[in-house]
């Protein structure tokens, strides 16, 4: 079967929007007859990436491939980028705005959660160009 892809836009600094792409996401694995365990594990990841991009950059593109027995998601931002990896992949570590946090995002968790939900987890991040994250869940 050959690979199947799906292509979302994700609009920065725009909450109402936020989460379309993982519940469009999830409504055609869920078409697809995927195992209902990685469509939460996927949708988890593709949700926080989603956020991710709304909060810290201006939004970006979201690719979604079905290959095999794994679906694979590719985020890319090219937004202000990671300076310290290390320190934002902790639990509760965030550069979000007190109004962003008022709002009920920016707890920290968006890549410790990523990385929890994904069977593996790649990151490249540039300060000043943007960010790069590629999950695979098996399914």
């Amino acid at each position: 079967m050959d690979p199947i892809k799906l292509s979302f836009n994700v609009d920065g600094d725009n909450f109402t929007a936020a989460g379309e792409a993982s519940t469009e996401m999830k409504r055609a694995l869920k078409r697809m007859g995927i195992d209902s365990d990685a469509i939460r594990k996927a949708s988890i990841c593709m949700y926080e990436g989603e956020i991710n991009m709304v909060i810290h950059a201006t939004g970006g593109e979201a690719e979604v491939e079905l290959n095999g027995d794994s679906i694979i998601i590719t985020l890319t931002d090219h937004g202000p980028g990671i300076a310290d990896l290390n320190q934002a992949l902790q639990e509760g570590y965030s550069t979000a705005s007190q109004e962003i946090r008022d709002l009920g995002f920016g707890a920290g968790m968006g890549l410790p959660n990523m990385k929890r939900y994904a069977d593996v987890f790649e990151i490249e991040s540039e300060v000043g160009v943007g960010t790069l994250v590629k999950m695979t869940i098996k399914h």
